[in-house]
């Protein structure tokens, strides 16, 4: 008897996963259908710093595996939030970077990070820490200032820099590393960035307490060393 050969099955092309939706006909649900994904607001944060490449991405997103991250960016780019270009020679690299919409979202993770920061009272061993991470809170003790430029911030952690004033309303609000020619800077401890963090004191308080230096002499820094009151 011949043997009957099985025929091989016509493959079909692989259907894009589609992403799960809350299907409700309300604004909260509609974001959270965008940013609900877990990572998709940290690499938010993370590229609201400027431009950044995947593999740096990777490295400040401890936890994250590659699977995740690559498909997160991806319904990043889908739903407008991001968008990834290729650099200019001589830089043979991609980087990911936030659409205004994406940008859009900016006091949402001012609000959240005010909200968690009471969460912060003890580190516990397995957390990361990375000195950007205090950017977002630190925004809020900006608030009031009438000066503008870049305010330059060093922890034990790192340095980064803000942008305050007007210049913050567009392009980064805040960057990786110390600032070129910053206006002003801020030197403080991990203590002071936390109680800066959780409305324990303000920032005037904080300078006037000495729990934070000002460096610089121009009037961005003259208007942060400020009123000089105590800090508990």
């Amino acid at each position: 008897m011949s043997r009957l050969r099985r025929m091989p099955r016509q493959q079909q092309p692989a259907r894009p996963a589609r992403r799960r939706s809350y299907d409700q006909f309300c604004a909260t649900a509609r974001a959270l259908d965008s940013v609900g994904d877990r990572w998709t607001l940290l690499i938010v944060r993370e590229l609201l710093a400027g431009p950044r490449r995947y593999t740096d991405l990777h490295a400040d997103l401890p936890g994250v595996s590659t699977d995740v991250l690559a498909s997160r960016l991806k319904d990043m780019e889908q739903g407008g939030l991001a968008v990834r270009r290729k650099l200019p020679p001589p830089a043979a690299a991609s980087v990911y970077e936030l659409t205004e919409h994406g940008r859009g979202l900016l006091p949402v993770l001012t609000a959240l990070a005010h909200w968690g920061a009471p969460a912060l009272a003890e580190r516990r061993p397995t957390d990361a820490v990375r000195a950007h991470w205090f950017a977002l809170p630190l925004l809020r003790a900006l608030d009031g200032l009438t000066g503008e430029g870049v305010i330059e911030v060093r922890l034990a952690e790192g340095q980064f820099h803000l942008r305050a004033g007007a210049g913050a309303a567009t392009g980064e609000v805040y960057g990786y590393g110390p600032a070129g020619h910053p206006d002003a800077c801020l030197v403080l401890g991990t203590e002071a960035a936390l109680a800066l963090a959780r409305g324990e004191c303000t920032l005037a308080e904080a300078v006037g307490s000495g729990r934070v230096d000002v460096l610089g002499d121009g009037p961005l820094a003259t208007e942060l060393r400020g009123e000089r009151s105590s800090c508990p």
